[in-house]
């Protein structure tokens, strides 16, 4: 099995490899900008230099993540590492910073083969000897092979395995019961990309119930008790360690409110410029037809429909509702911490193992991808990766892992618009969508039935087929009709609006499987 794994590997670290000619987006000369910040200008002027529109706005570790590549970049370019050389795209340039992502994926790798090889307890074990159906091979081949990661850290360009592989560690070593070594991936993690904030509560609640608290009855109700203050203190002790060695000179250099406002920039919107299928993309839908409804009927005035009509222009800017009230970042932090609470409730009154703890996680996933302020499309992968690791262990989760997978995975579409990328992504999400289908329901031994792909409902397996017939629209038929020089933000819409039906359905599901899950008593061992 471990030669078939580092088979699988290979194949897709080839596959990325042929990626590294194609489009990448301005997030290429993002960091290619925070390269050249970190290793022309010294610490104190990182998060204040501004030269670029694309400034720091990452956390410390990532800082100094940039700062050591640059040491590599200098030997390719070093025309690269000039702040003032906006845009600038060497061959080398672009050679060397494909292969930083190529090869600090080699962390996510390794994070896959230990899960892989360590964690994972399928519905089923594969059929006698042979490979290709063993859970291991097929789990290892949804999670490298991921069309998500694939188009959004080898195309349009980004550092998202290394950053998954990091918290996949973490989650391995929470499964094995090595909570110290969890928690220190998982903070180590933040000080990386603080967008992981979002599944902290899970973290919190995992750690504090199983191991600040170290017995539970059998209804799964905590023991007041066995509190281990020892254990609070060792769990406390990491956290401040590693937030002091990522923060720690800026407070000593009285920096910390210019790295934060750096961090948490509110002045962006709602939305991203391409609507993020979740709830919002609902709402303003739903005031865009209120505002075109009022302006015929007379309730509205041009001008309001004017000013509303912004949001559909693919700017990532603050705008106003027409009709429904305008929406504050701070609604949309109660929103997300009222859909979390649930979740975060029922893990400390039924904790249910390390299982329980990614169940959480996930749904603190959703939570902030649904109710989120100004969401990036390309979040959904922080659900979908967590879930594979539940996909072959139950059918009702391999179920919403389908769905949810096909839906994300063609939302992330139009971030790659070029001609020459359309049949490299509709190829690679063709193979990965069948695979998927194929191998996990093949897992759980149920075909395809009249009017129902393997695993779904018919209602699901119609949702999933109207994917296909939104792609032919927004990519053929939309331009054939004549629409586009009229109507160019309709396409983004509907994908986005599309997509976010199926994303809140899978959600509401993955919360009622959760909810409805028995308490099973836990026997992993604490450190």
């Amino acid at each position: 099995m471990a030669t078939s794994f580092w088979n699988v590997a290979a194949t897709f670290t080839f596959v990325k490899l042929l990626l590294i000619p194609s489009y990448h987006s301005t997030d290429f000369e993002v960091h290619r900008n925070w390269l050249a910040v970190t290793h022309s200008l010294p610490m104190n002027k990182w998060y204040y230099e501004k030269t670029s529109e694309w400034t720091l706005d990452y956390p410390p570790f990532f800082a100094l993540f940039e700062f050591v590549l640059s040491h590599f970049a200098r030997a390719f370019d070093p025309n690269m590492l000039i702040v003032k050389n906006l845009n600038y795209a060497s061959p080398a340039t672009v050679v060397f910073q494909r292969l930083s992502v190529i090869v600090t994926d080699f962390v996510y790798i390794f994070a896959v083969k230990e899960f892989c090889f360590h964690c994972l307890k399928p519905a089923r074990r594969g059929s006698g000897s042979d490979v290709f159906t063993h859970p291991s091979f097929i789990l290892a081949v949804l999670l490298m092979g991921n069309f998500g990661l694939l188009i959004v850290d080898h195309i349009h360009f980004q550092y998202n395995g290394f950053l998954f592989g990091v918290m996949l560690l973490s989650i391995v070593r929470i499964y094995q019961g090595r909570n110290l070594e969890g928690a220190l991936y998982f903070a180590t993690l933040l000080n990386f990309k603080h967008i992981y904030v979002y599944i902290a509560p899970a973290y919190f609640m995992y750690l504090l119930r199983n191991y600040c608290f170290k017995s539970s009855k059998k209804d799964g109700s905590v023991i007041w008790t066995s509190f281990s203050f020892l254990h609070f203190a060792r769990l406390g002790t990491i956290v401040v360690l590693i937030f002091g060695l990522s923060f720690g000179p800026y407070i000593s250099m009285g920096q910390l409110p210019q790295v934060l406002s750096r961090l948490f920039p509110f002045k962006r919107g709602l939305c991203h410029a391409y609507w993020a299928p979740n709830f919002w993309a609902l709402y303003n839908v739903a005031d865009k037809a209120a505002s075109i409804k009022g302006l015929h009927s007379g309730f509205l005035s041009q001008s309001n429909h004017t000013n509303q009509a912004s949001m559909t222009g693919g700017l990532v800017q603050e705008f106003q509702h027409a009709v429904l009230p305008s929406i504050a970042p701070v609604v949309t932090l109660i929103l997300t911490v009222l859909s979390i609470i649930p979740a975060v409730v029922h893990h400390w009154r039924y904790p249910n193992g390390p299982r329980g703890f990614l169940r959480c996680l996930i749904l603190c996933a959703f939570a902030s991808f649904v109710f989120g302020w100004h969401v990036h499309e390309k979040a959904i992968l922080m659900i979908i990766i967590p879930l594979s690791l539940l996909a072959l262990e139950k059918k009702r989760d391999a179920q919403v892992f389908l769905v949810l997978s096909t839906t994300g995975h063609l939302s992330l579409f139009p971030l790659l618009f070029t001609q020459a990328e359309t049949p490299i992504k509709i190829c690679l999400m063709l193979m990965y969508t069948i695979y998927a289908f194929i191998t996990v329901s093949g897992l759980f031994r149920i075909p395809s039935g009249r009017l129902r792909l393997p695993l779904l409902t018919k209602l699901e397996s119609l949702y999933v087929i109207g994917l296909l017939a939104l792609e032919i629209y927004c990519s053929l038929l939309h331009s054939v009709l004549g629409l586009q020089q009229f109507y160019p933000f309709i396409p983004l819409l509907l994908t986005s609006v599309y997509c976010a039906v199926g994303v809140i359905y899978c959600w509401l599901m993955f919360y009622w499987l959760t909810l409805t899950e028995k308490y099973v008593e836990s026997n992993v061992k604490l450190e």
